[in-house]
């Protein structure tokens, strides 16, 4: 009886996911994943002097991305799921009372794999596959939050969305979902021309 009720409460709390789950996701972990933030960080800096820092450095984060659990989940909960955009030929405003708010679109979204307890971002993939927006995981030893918090300048973010804004961050991630992540250094030679940090 003992044993019936703790085998129940580790499937309800999605903290031991079935092994095929886990192998359905590619991880970003150790040099592949200081390249990916390097990457990113790059993608940053290069957006960042573009648009002159004008804004104070936490509204431009904001402007350029989601972040934290519940900001990703309210923008993709305001994305169209696949099947309804095939029935509605744009939205390109959501209401907000009397006033209107710009439609967000995610580019992808960068997940701390390793985050505890796991129920916290279980349901950003299910979201995500329904609003075609691809999902990156990080892990790391220290924790993948505390690797995604880097990038924002925060201590810790469980969750960051990656706006799609046609920026330089935006270029930069579309060439690593296009390599599949798996040619990241070229990546690096390839983006030397930006301004920024070293790849290495």
């Amino acid at each position: 009886m003992h044993g019936g009720k703790k085998a129940a409460k580790k499937l309800v709390d999605g903290s031991n996911p079935p092994s095929s789950v886990l192998q359905e996701h590619e991880y970003y972990e150790g040099e592949r994943l200081a390249r990916l933030v390097k990457l990113i960080q790059r993608g940053i800096e290069s957006a960042r002097i573009l648009d002159g820092d004008t804004l104070p450095e936490k509204i431009w984060f904001k402007q350029q991305f989601s972040i934290g659990v519940n900001d990703v989940t309210r923008v993709l909960e305001r994305m169209a799921p696949i099947a309804e955009v095939g029935n509605t030929p744009q939205e390109p405003h959501v209401f907000f009372g009397s006033r209107k708010a710009p439609f967000v679109q995610l580019q992808a979204i960068l997940i701390a794999a390793d985050c505890n307890p796991r129920s916290l971002t279980k349901h950003l993939q299910s979201l995500a596959l329904s609003r075609t927006v691809p999902v990156i995981f990080v892990k790391d030893k220290k924790g993948g939050s505390l690797r995604l918090g880097e990038l924002v300048k925060l201590k810790t973010a469980m969750a960051i969305g990656i706006k799609a804004k046609g920026g330089a961050i935006n270029q930069i991630v579309e060439k690593i979902l296009q390599g599949g992540g798996k040619n990241l250094e070229t990546e690096c030679s390839t983006l030397s021309e930006m301004p920024s940090v070293p790849c290495q």
